[in-house]
């Protein structure tokens, strides 16, 4: 076993004051230098007493001196830490490949499995690991106006939040391959620690530089395990773990010396801040001593701008829809324990649901490793996905604001004195629903750090000094990125919320806490608007009762209808067509189904029949007689519309078949007759194309508007409603909010069984005129 202390021979004490003079320290600074409290050891080093031998390495790398120059009596055994002669004297390939054998089972048990949130049992770890994809450009580092993020948001993302800057996207293991030194940074839960574990296992099994040593730290307990222990240097701290196995500390100092060694240092952010700079040190020391070998080290973006020497620096990506998609299908068979064909047939399910337009906040979510996680586990129960969505972003603001850093035993420095979890969610909520209805995602620093000092200022009694106070909000706003990353800068200076969807639950949130008419109010001028349906169904679901949401609601609808005549005259038409008709549907969707059947054919609602089957499911099979008679009737009519006289013959089968209606006209031979007489005045198209062509030239207009006015006199159907561009653009948004007014009310847990009839009934009715 090697000597514990060295000391300094008379030549050696003579070449240390030489180059301790040259450096211009004091005793005190070198002792900083090296990690010690006090100067006690430095003292006994240049008067020639023993100490630790640890220390006395570390102070001639300090003064750049060659440890077995300044040693007395300087053996092999003594100098096996840094005298390379003796290191290199050994056989690399037989030392490198004895550590491998001898450490492997401490890899395996420290990356070889996973313990997931709310999941009772370890996971093996290739039963689960997607690979993950690099960008080697940092989305938070890049210098961009504000101006043009919009375009870009609108474009990447349908208005549903902030995917990566549209930039290369590689996988992992390919950068650990080109980079000898990484620092890989990463949201929380983009997969940070299972990225280091994948290469740890990777390298472990001979996958990936099988010629390497792979070993993975966790800072956080090299941090715990050394506090109060200053003189322990990363190097002494690894050594230690192999002394325990019986490997000499002259293997370990060949491997090293060789640069022989994959170092995985994860989670740079979960040390404590008064840990960090000690932390920080001894990795450089550690670096820059130990150059040659590959090292990773892992840090959450956002939380320290300390730059480590010879490191490039990358970001994980969010994950892609594939990506989504063979996690799925890994989750439901190693998490959930399916059956493979089942567990597949589950993962397409899952994402079949998750594609649909009404589930797009959730998709957004699930580019997150631990969020994806956590909504497989709520798909799993039922295979779907709540309608009310508020309680699934409860709980992952939960987990993102608590849970996770519990499930891990990190436990985060104070945001602000006095600032507890509640504190967190209303500021939050505060900022959501301040910058939501500005209509820009993303918000400059200066701004949001303009609102955390209102709200300090209201919540607190901060120091009303103005430069305090601007450095207090910044100091605010970086935590909240760097411990829990709901707010992310996505490019210097700029922030956003880290997913819209949580924006979206924190403005609803606001708005169901400071419920009154005046917000109510100010919440209706948002009715029309598409980016704002989510707050709306989310402020359903949450407040109890929901009555005056779906009262003020209806009242905005109304006044849609008054506001344009057409519109007006339009709905008093479409309450008589629909009274008139003998059907046993619901009678609001047969006011839906007469509604979209009745517009334009270039309008994009004609024919949209979602809403009244949503209404009345029956809808979906065999039409009552009078709905598929006038059905049929508008096909012809706008096939009709459709012909000039250059496609009149192709399209001749079409217009004939589709007023081939004696199915539908059976029990009315007066009807049937009036229509087979229009149809006999077509030509009969033996005639050929030619004289076909002429006839609709000549009579295809006036034919059609007989056609259209027989349509109105017997079944009122077929009016030409003479729509401008800007009437569509009002029905559309008439259309959308009562579709909205009708999924806020199926969400809606807490509504009075009166009201809940009336809105239900009153779809689609004209509004009580003003006079």
């Amino acid at each position: 076993m090697a000597k514990r202390s060295l000391q300094a021979s008379a030549e050696g004490i003579r070449k240390a004051k030489q180059a301790f003079k040259r450096k211009g320290w004091t005793q005190e600074y070198l002792a900083a230098e090296v990690g010690l409290e006090t100067r006690q050891a430095i003292w006994k080093f240049f008067t020639g007493q023993r100490i630790d031998r640890h220390v006395f390495n570390d102070i001639c790398f300090a003064l750049e001196l060659d440890t077995a120059e300044i040693a007395q009596s300087f053996t092999t055994d003594e100098s096996s830490v840094l005298d390379s002669r003796a290191s290199l004297s050994l056989d690399i390939e037989v030392v490198v490949q004895k550590l491998r054998s001898v450490y492997h089972e401490n890899i395996e048990m420290q990356c070889g499995t996973v313990q997931i949130l709310d999941v009772a049992q370890p996971i093996h770890f290739n039963d689960i690991y997607v690979d993950i994809e690099i960008l080697e450009e940092i989305n938070s580092r890049r210098w961009l106006e504000i101006k043009k993020f919009p375009q870009v948001w609108m474009k990447e993302n349908n208005c549903l939040g902030v995917a990566d800057w549209p930039q290369t996207r590689s996988p992992g293991i390919a950068a650990v391959t080109k980079y000898h030194k990484l620092m890989v940074l990463g949201q929380p839960g983009a997969g940070k620690t299972t990225f280091l574990q994948a290469i740890a296992n990777s390298c472990n099994l001979g996958l990936f530089q099988p010629d390497y040593l792979p070993i993975f730290i966790r800072l956080k307990d090299f941090a715990e395990d050394i506090r109060g222990s200053s003189q322990i240097s990363l190097f002494n701290y690894l050594c230690e773990s192999f002394l325990n196995l019986g490997i000499s500390e002259q293997e370990i100092n060949t491997v090293f010396a060789h640069g022989r060694a994959l170092i995985l240092l994860d989670g740079l952010d979960e040390v404590v801040a008064k840990d960090i700079s000690k932390i920080i040190s001894k990795i450089r020391q550690f670096t820059e001593k130990f150059y040659k070998n590959k090292i990773i080290i892992t840090c959450r973006l956002g939380v320290q701008n300390y730059k480590f020497y010879g490191f490039t620096e990358v970001e994980i990506g969010n994950f892609s829809q594939p990506q989504i998609a063979n996690f799925a299908e890994k989750w439901f068979l190693a998490v959930a324990k399916q059956p493979p064909a089942i567990a597949k047939d589950l993962a397409s399910r899952f994402m079949q649901k998750l594609e649909l337009k009404a589930n797009f906040p959730i998709l957004d979510l699930a580019t997150t490793p631990l969020l994806l996680n956590f909504i497989c586990l709520v798909f799993q129960f039922t295979e779907d996905f709540p309608t009310n969505r508020a309680e699934i972003y409860k709980q992952i603001l939960d987990l993102l604001l608590f849970r996770w850093d519990e499930a891990k035993g990190i436990k985060r420095d104070e945001i602000y004195p006095n600032f507890s979890l509640l504190h967190k969610i209303k500021l939050l909520s505060h900022l959501a629903a301040i910058t939501f209805p500005q209509s820009s995602y993303f918000q400059p620093g200066s701004h949001l750090c303009r609102l955390i000092t209102d709200y300090l200022l209201q919540n607190f009694n901060p120091p009303h000094d103005a430069a305090a106070l601007e450095i207090e909000s910044a100091s605010v706003l970086q935590a909240i990125e760097s411990q829990h990353g709901l707010l992310m800068q996505k490019a210097l200076g700029i922030y956003a919320f880290s997913h819209f969807s949580l924006q979206q639950y924190l403005t609803a949130k606001e708005i169901v806490l400071n419920i009154n008419s005046q917000t109510l109010a100010e919440l209706m001028n948002h009715l029309s608007k598409k980016y704002w349906r989510e707050v709306f169904l989310l402020s359903a679901g949450m407040l109890n009762p929901c009555d005056e949401l779906l009262k003020s609601m209806k009242e905005k609808i109304e006044d849609l209808s008054r506001k344009n005549s057409k519109l007006h005259h339009f709905l008093t038409w479409l309450r008589q067509k629909a009274a008139a008709v003998n059907t046993p549907y619901h009678v609001a969707s047969v006011r839906a189904f007469y509604f979209t059947l009745a517009l334009p054919s270039e309008c994009a609602l004609a024919c949209n029949q979602e809403l009244a089957i949503l209404l009345d499911n029956q809808l979906a099979g065999n039409l009552a007689t009078d709905l598929a008679l006038d059905l049929a009737l508008t096909h012809g009519l706008t096939v009709s519309l459709g012909i000039n006289p250059e496609i009149f013959l192709p399209r001749f089968s079409a217009l004939s078949l589709s007023l081939d209606l004696k199915h539908l006209l059976a029990d009315q031979p007066e009807l049937l007759t009036a229509l087979q007489n229009i149809k006999n005045q077509l030509p009969s198209p033996s005639q050929g194309g030619e004289v076909l062509k002429i006839w609709w030239q000549e009579n295809g207009e006036h034919w059609t508007e007989v056609l259209r006015n027989w349509m109105i006199t017997t079944r009122q159907i077929g009016y030409n409603w003479q729509f401008n561009v800007q009437d569509l653009e009002e029905i559309q948004q008439y259309w959308d909010a009562n579709k909205l007014l009708l999924d806020c009310l199926k969400t809606a847990t807490d509504v009075s069984p009166n009201l809940r009839n009336y809105l239900e009934t009153s779809l689609f009715l004209p509004g009580k005129s003003d006079d």
